[in-house]
């Protein structure tokens, strides 16, 4: 009888880490063999920079930011339960108390 086709079975597929672990190798083998790739990029866009060919940095900078600057997620925010956010007039100390009573995890 042939083994079914498909779906979970126990053992297969990649062993859990084995990619992390192989990123993790290559990026601490490149730095202990001096210069990693993003700072290869960096210098790259700073002499360009310094040589006043902004186009050029521009574009090692484009590589770099990936690396350097998270992406920001696009959000719903909403008020309590999931309804509408509620706007009040409020005076400083009121918006100020309230603030701290958040800090503080109170409700």
């Amino acid at each position: 009888m042939a083994a079914p086709r498909g779906g979970k079975r126990p053992g297969a597929g990649r062993p859990k880490g084995c990619k992390t672990k192989r990123r993790r190798e290559v990026a601490q083998r490149a730095v202990a063999e001096g210069i990693t790739p993003i700072e290869v990029m960096l210098l790259a866009m700073r002499e360009a920079a310094e040589r006043n060919e902004m186009v050029e940095a521009a574009k090692f900078a484009q590589m770099a930011a990936p690396y350097i600057h998270p992406r920001l997620q696009a959000i719903q925010h909403t008020g309590r339960e999931g309804g509408p956010i509620e706007v009040a007039d409020m005076s400083r100390n009121d918006l100020a108390r309230r603030i701290l009573h958040m800090l503080r995890g109170e409700q």
